[in-house]
């Protein structure tokens, strides 16, 4: 015999194997025939009536516990079969009196429900095991139960110990489809929060102690099991002669997976300069295989490229067919962006323990739970939306005349769910400078990358000067500040797009209208955009290429830099001193039209 000794007992042969199965098949009808008389493996709903109480128990436990490298790949399967399960535990309300069944919540863990191998510790070996690991669930379930003066209806332990387990310490609970099951109650109602994050897994009980209900007495309890030596391990072992035995695997470190949706160039050269040979890289479609700008990622030196080609079809025909601005057009965004994040989560690999996300996939990610225990870097081209949205309510006080500041707020569960997966990321990537300043520990900031470009014609001798205003008329974009700032100037307004806040807005000044192009810039004075929110500031970067002066709020997320003037959103005054600053006036020269 190679490697270490299997102890006393004799090896497992495929005959003990099948014998096991038969076995086990047998105690499983038994259970089931139980549970259909005694009405106790009731699977409850989720709910919020308890989500404010207070916390009674709390357990908290590493993932990660095994130093082999060797153990790798069945702790990732352990930790993608938790993920799995606390989607049907989490936020479940039982209610007082009741039972609480692990299995009845969780289910059977198969390959067709997206299970995977993870550790499973049977007859004194750790094996690889379709939905090994959620051992680790029911542990953490029993310890809190404890910890909180639950009653155990029934509870099993392992009968060795897994190093790094709650076993050490007797408050562990072995758990085998059907019928080796963890089952609970309280006289109270209690709710269960059950989350991961890249280390740990922290469960929660929450109860309120006003309502309690009288407790029947039990048939029977069910508790056994006894300790033993270590378990071997199959991945380790090196007992070559057991038919269990697996082949050692190069170790390897976790993957990172880049889930991405449209081009943005400063990401495009951060995710190169920080994959690795064996990532795999998420993207709508190849937009350089398809002439695609928008989506011209570069996708050489990935191990794995994954497109959702149908999805950014679907999307494409959609957006073309709404208004560009409105409450349509963003609701169709975030159907089509949770969409896109469903279709990149059902090919997530669990060795992916690594996530680099584009902000606009997170908040759907983090509500379907695919971000528990995982690490994971967000990608930020925009403000979240919590933000957002009280800079829009700001301007709308302002400016309540509007008729886009308030057309849209989104769904209050989607703005917390962003909120609370921002705060959990390990880094935001960002070239935004107003975003980076939100996130002062833990920001990348990005230098933007500007376009390529001629000076722009400079302005004729005598001619009026030109201020070019690169958006939509939107209040959003600063519109209401520039009229004030532009009334009684003597200028030519230069508009380039719609007037989304009335057809008259403009009435009374000098206005030409130009489409954006390559002579948008020629004898421009300066670029002007005194926007409450910008996320993509592109206009500005070019203008600031061609050596044209840029007057900004600092909300457009430029840095200080030569050339660039910055003002407080809503700041009437400092736009018109900028103004007046780079046209040259000491005074206004009022427009014989005003």
């Amino acid at each position: 015999m190679q490697g270490q000794e299997h102890g006393k007992k004799p090896l497992p042969t495929r005959l003990d194997a099948l014998a096991f199965r038969v076995k086990a098949g047998l105690f499983r009808l038994d259970r089931a025939r139980r549970n259909l008389f005694d009405g106790d493996a009731v699977r409850f709903a989720a709910g919020f009536a308890l989500a404010e109480a207070p916390v009674v128990a709390e357990s908290k436990t590493r993932l990660w516990t095994e130093a082999n490298d060797a153990e790798r790949p069945l702790l990732v399967g352990k930790i993608h079969n938790l993920r799995l399960a606390l989607r049907r535990i989490d936020g479940v309300e039982i209610p007082a009196g009741r039972i609480f069944s692990f299995w009845a919540h969780v289910g059977r863990p198969t390959r067709l429900r997206g299970f995977v191998a993870g550790r499973e510790l049977r007859e004194g070996c750790v094996i690889p095991s379709v939905g090994g690991g959620l051992c680790q669930l029911s542990n953490a379930l029993y310890d809190a139960a404890l910890k909180a003066g639950f009653e155990i209806v029934e509870r099993h332990a392992h009968t060795q110990v897994i190093p790094g387990s709650l076993a050490e310490v007797g408050r562990d609970a072995t758990v085998f489809w059907n019928y080796v099951d963890l089952r609970f109650r309280a006289a109270t109602a209690f709710r269960i929060e059950a989350d991961m994050d890249a280390d740990h897994l922290v469960l929660r009980f929450r109860a309120l102690a006003a309502e309690t209900a009288a407790l029947p007495p039990l048939p029977k309890s069910y508790s056994r099991g006894l300790k033993g030596k270590g378990p071997n391990n199959c991945l380790s072992c090196n007992v070559v002669q057991c038919f269990r035995h697996v082949p050692p695997a190069a170790a390897q470190a976790g993957e990172t997976a880049f889930l991405l949706d449209g081009f943005v160039p400063e990401f495009d050269a951060h995710v190169q300069a920080t994959r690795r040979d064996g990532d795999t890289l998420f993207v709508p479609l190849d937009g350089k295989r398809f002439g695609k700008p928008n989506y011209a990622w570069t996708t050489a030196g990935f191990a794995r490229v994954r497109t959702a080609t149908l999805a950014a079809l679907r999307r494409a025909w959609q957006s073309r067919r709404l208004a560009d601005q409105g409450a349509a057009r963003q609701r169709a965004l975030l159907a089509a962006a949770e969409r896109l994040a469903r279709r990149y989560a059902r090919r997530l690999a669990p060795e992916a323990t690594h996530l680099v996300v584009a902000q606009g996939l997170l908040p759907h990610l983090w509500r379907d739970g695919h971000l528990k225990g995982r690490s994971f870097d967000v990608l930020m081209t925009a403000l979240p939306m919590g933000v957002l949205q009280q800079r829009l309510d700001d301007a709308a006080r302002l400016h309540p005349e509007s008729r886009t500041l308030g057309d849209f707020r989104a769904d209050p569960a989607l703005v917390a769910a962003e909120a609370a997966a921002l705060a959990r990321a390990r880094k935001i990537v960002t070239a935004h400078a107003d975003v980076a300043a939100l996130f002062p520990t833990k920001a990348v900031t990005l230098e933007w990358i500007a376009p390529q470009a001629a000076p722009a014609a400079a302005p004729a001798a005598g001619a009026k000067h030109r201020v070019v205003f690169p958006a939509a008329t939107l209040g959003r974009k600063g519109a209401y500040e520039l009229r004030a700032a532009l009334r009684g100037l003597d200028v030519t307004l230069v508009l380039t797009g719609p007037d989304h806040e009335g057809a008259d807005f403009w009435n009374g000044f000098d206005v030409e209208r130009r489409r954006p192009g390559p002579d948008l810039l020629a004898g421009a004075s300066a670029v002007v955009l005194p926007a409450f929110v910008e996320h993509a500031p592109r206009a500005l970067l070019r203008a600031r290429a061609a050596c044209v002066p840029v007057i900004a709020s600092r909300e457009c997320g430029l840095p200080r830099q030569p050339g660039v003037s910055l003002v407080p959103a809503g700041d009437v005054s400092a736009l018109s001193a900028a103004l007046l600053a780079v046209l040259g006036w000491d005074k206004p020269t009022l427009a014989h039209a005003a």
